[in-house]
């Protein structure tokens, strides 16, 4: 009997190491935030976490919160999370990776009456839809040059915050007619025109001379907290080794891209 007893102490205390030993990869993400990411593991961030865990061996931990002012701050500042699948390359708030892709503001429109450049004369009597960033509802370099062009008449804002996502809200406008073209973020643009009511028209948006000092284009990468360069390092490597899967993620999400794949 305390030979059986030693035996299933020793088993638990095996056990007990092992999972001690696991390695955890906590992601900070929003619950509620498609195409990136959402509670259900729905986004293309979603499926990218999942092949960084797999690569690193690791299981895979969601730290939950929505992109807010303060979102880093309270997250990976607090160290509740490790990493942003997710961030503007050389974003100065976290230590970023080499970007995994590059995309741009996009013109979204329905094929029958293509709007898919600064110079068509038709943008300036179209209706158009923007998106309008942060708490403050600022403007956005597509909206810019808008303005730059003399285009401000008969445009639209749509706030990022909302009940569902402003380029889901613009894409619907597009689709029922209430819009004639829309300036969006690209993978934004990519994901929900793809889900739309009727077929609609992505194209790159290159910004007008009179805008040729505002950013179109920004090259995502992942984050980690400030001077951790080890994991920075390893997720490096992930993204090198695992460059294929990423790309076919982006491409079954539709990310409109400006590298090369």
């Amino acid at each position: 009997m305390c030979s059986r007893f030693l035996s299933i102490l020793a088993a638990c205390i095996a056990m007990s190491a092992a999972h001690a030993e696991e390695r955890v990869l906590r992601v900070c993400a929003d619950p509620d935030n498609l195409p990136y990411s959402n509670a259900r593991g729905e986004g293309f961030e979603n499926r990218i976490a999942q092949v960084v865990a797999s690569e690193l061996h690791a299981r895979l931990q969601y730290e939950w919160a929505p992109t807010l002012r303060g979102f880093v701050r309270k997250t990976i500042g607090e160290g509740r999370c490790d990493v942003f699948i997710g961030v503007p390359a050389g974003f100065e708030r976290v230590t970023t990776t080499r970007p995994y892709y590059r995309s741009s503001y996009v013109f979204v429109s329905r094929p029958a009456t293509p709007i898919g450049s600064f110079d068509d004369p038709a943008l300036a009597r179209a209706r158009v839809g923007v998106q309008l960033v942060g708490n403050d509802l600022a403007a956005t370099p597509a909206a810019f040059a808008l303005a730059a062009r003399g285009v401000t008449d008969r445009v639209e804002g749509f706030p990022m915050m909302g009940e569902t996502p402003s380029a889901q809200r613009i894409v619907h406008a597009l689709a029922q007619g209430r819009l004639d073209t829309a300036l969006v973020w690209g993978p934004q643009a990519g994901y929900f025109a793809a889900h739309a009511e009727q077929p609609l028209r992505v194209s790159r948006a290159v910004p007008p001379p009179e805008a040729a000092g505002m950013p179109f284009e920004f090259a995502i990468a992942m984050g980690v907290k400030r001077g951790n360069k080890a994991l920075r390092d390893e997720l490096d490597a992930v993204i090198d080794k695992r460059r294929g899967d990423i790309d076919m993620i982006l491409a079954a999400y539709n990310v409109p891209r400006t590298d090369k794949p």
